[in-house]
C-alpha cells in the first residue's frame, strides 16, 4: 500500500471515530426528581417561581436538565411510593416542596441522594434537620416559618374581624406537621388573650361539614399551613358562607380570601430553584445553611371585606403591603 493511501485510510478512520469518542464523553443530563405534596394546577404560580430559580443558577428544563414531576395532590400516603419511584430514576437531586411531608418521605428513602425541601413550618421541629445554620447530612432547603407568625396572623384577622365571636383555626390531621401547628395557635391565643376553636379537614367531605358549622357561628378562619387547605373549594365555600379566611399565601387573597400575612411562597420555591443549581454544579448540603425568609408582608383585599360588610381600620390599610380593590 502507497504510504499516501495509507494516511488517508487512516485519516478517515479517525475522522469516523472522533465523533462518536467525542460523543460519548458528553456529561449525562442531570435529572431531578421533584416531588409535590399538591398538584399541578394549584401549584403552577410556585413551579414559575421555582423554574425561575434554576434559570438563575443556569439550569433550563429541556435544555441542560431534565425534570421527573411527581404530584401526591394531598395524599400523603402516596409520598413513600413516589421517592421510591424517583430514586429508581436514579435522580440527581429530589426537591421535596409543599410542606414537611415530601421532605421527610425523602429523607427516610435515601440518606446520598441530594435533598432540598420546601417548606412552611419549622424544618428542625418537623425534624427534617436538626440546625438552621448547619445542616447535616444529605438534606438541606428553605422554610418560610409560617408557624412561626402565627400569633401575628391570629391578631391581624382579630383587628379585620373584631364582631367574630371565635376565631377557627383549621389544621389538616393527616399532615405530619398538624400536631406542632395547633400548639404554635394554642400558644399564640393564650398569649393574646383569645379564644380559638380548633376544627379539622383533611376530606373535601370534611371541608364542607366545617363551613356547615362556621355557617352557624360568628366567626372567621385561620388557616394552618397546608397544601389541602390552599385550594378553590375552600375559597369557594368561604365566599358561599360569607366566612372571613385568614390564609398564609398572598396568591390567594386575590382568589377570595380576606388577607393573608406571611413570607412570599412564590420566592420560597425559587430559592429551592437556585439551591438546587448549586447542588447539581458540586456543592453539597452541608454547604447551604436553610433558607428563611427576611421579609413577611400583608395583603388585604378590600373587596372581600366590603362584599363581608367589614370595614378596614385605616392603621391597617396604611400598614399593609398590598391593598386589593
Amino acid at each position: 500500500m502507497r504510504r499516501r493511501e495509507f494516511i488517508a485510510q487512516v485519516g478517515g478512520a479517525v475522522v469516523a471515530v472522533w465523533p462518536l469518542a467525542a460523543h460519548a464523553q458528553q456529561p449525562a443530563t442531570p435529572v431531578i426528581g421533584y416531588l409535590c405534596s399538591s398538584n399541578p394546577d394549584r401549584q403552577a404560580p410556585m413551579t414559575r417561581g421555582y423554574l425561575q430559580g434554576l434559570a438563575e443558577a443556569g439550569f433550563v428544563e429541556g435544555r441542560n436538565v431534565t425534570i421527573e414531576y411527581r404530584w401526591a395532590s394531598g395524599h400523603y400516603d402516596q409520598l413513600p411510593g413516589m421517592v421510591a419511584d424517583l430514586i429508581a430514576r436514579h435522580v440527581s437531586v429530589i426537591d421535596a416542596t409543599a410542606g414537611s411531608a415530601p421532605g421527610l418521605a425523602a429523607k427516610a428513602a435515601t440518606t446520598t441522594i441530594p435533598i432540598v425541601f420546601q417548606t412552611g413550618s419549622d424544618p428542625v421541629k418537623d425534624g427534617l434537620v436538626s440546625s438552621i445554620n448547619r445542616p447535616t447530612g444529605n438534606i438541606t432547603g428553605v422554610t418560610r416559618l409560617g408557624t412561626t407568625v402565627e400569633p401575628r396572623r391570629l391578631e391581624l384577622l382579630h383587628e379585620l374581624v373584631p364582631s367574630a365571636q371565635t376565631i377557627s383555626f383549621l389544621v389538616n390531621p393527616t399532615n405530619p406537621a398538624s400536631g406542632h401547628q395547633l400548639q404554635e395557635m394554642q400558644d399564640a391565643a393564650k398569649s393574646l388573650g383569645l379564644k380559638v376553636d380548633v376544627m379539622k379537614a383533611g376530606t373535601e367531605s370534611e371541608l364542607l361539614a366545617v363551613f356547615e358549622t362556621l355557617s352557624q357561628q360568628r366567626s372567621a378562619l385561620l388557616l394552618a399551613t397546608d397544601p389541602f387547605l390552599d385550594g378553590n373549594l375552600l375559597l369557594t365555600l368561604a365566599a358561599r358562607y360569607r366566612i372571613p379566611v385568614g390564609h398564609f399565601d398572598r396568591t390567594q387573597v386575590a382568589a377570595g380570601a380576606l388577607m393573608s400575612y406571611g413570607a412570599s411562597l412564590v420566592d420560597s420555591f425559587r430559592q429551592v430553584g437556585v439551591y438546587t443549581g448549586r447542588i447539581l454544579k458540586g456543592a453539597k448540603p452541608t454547604d447551604l445553611p436553610i433558607m428563611q425568609p427576611t421579609k413577611f408582608e400583608l395583603v388585604i383585599n378590600l373587596k372581600t371585606a366590603k362584599a363581608l360588610g367589614l370595614a378596614v381600620p385605616q392603621m391597617l390599610l396604611a400598614t399593609a403591603d398590598e391593598v386589593i380593590e
